[in-house]
């Protein structure tokens, strides 16, 4: 087994941080999985492998002001949450303009939204990941960082930058509205 797979991340980002560029590629393919889930899951869709490749090469830029305050995983996936987070703003200002510009009504983009959804596999992923888009940003954040990424409280915390009471109380609430959104679409669907 070569050395590099014994090492832990605190140790590669000791050495990439004195200039390592190999351990740094070493983290990248470590959490490449994770980070590319995270994008997908807070809504990157097609556009994931542009904002983990983004968020890595920021990610490397950013090393000097990683302290190990918390894990290397939770301050990287911050990133890739970042990143998403902008590509929304950006998703969103280019929407407002075209559906200005062309005056489009708001259903063409419903109807790519429901196009999209139908290629995801399975009925029960496809009505979660629906009813997940559905919820409000902050709520998709916590759901996918304790469910999909299975962050523990405290990477949740580093994560995203809250207070603990705060992603206790949001998990619980979104947690919530997620249940009833899938009741809904239960329903709906029979």
């Amino acid at each position: 087994m070569p050395p590099e797979v014994t090492l832990d991340d605190a140790e590669f980002v000791s050495r990439a941080q004195a200039g390592d560029l190999e351990a740094y590629e070493l983290l990248v393919a470590r959490h490449t999985a994770s980070a590319y889930r995270t994008a997908v899951l807070l809504g990157a869709g097609s556009d994931a492998e542009d904002v983990i490749q983004e968020a890595f090469v920021k990610g490397y830029r950013k090393l000097s002001r990683y302290r190990g305050d918390s894990s290397f995983r939770s301050w990287l996936l911050a990133i890739v949450a970042n990143e998403t987070r902008n590509l929304h703003r950006s998703r969103d200002r280019r929407t407002g303009l075209v559906l200005r510009a062309a005056q489009l009504s708001p259903r063409a983009e419903a109807a790519e939204d429901d196009a999209a959804g139908t290629l995801l596999a399975g009925e029960r992923r496809a009505a979660l990941l629906h009813a997940l888009r559905q919820l409000p940003e902050r709520d998709r954040e916590v759901i996918v960082c304790r469910y999909f990424l299975d962050l523990t409280e405290d990477e949740t915390v580093a994560m995203l930058g809250w207070a603990r009471g705060t992603v206790k109380s949001r998990t619980s609430r979104a947690l919530t509205k997620l249940r009833g959104l899938l009741d809904v679409e239960e329903v709906r669907h029979g």
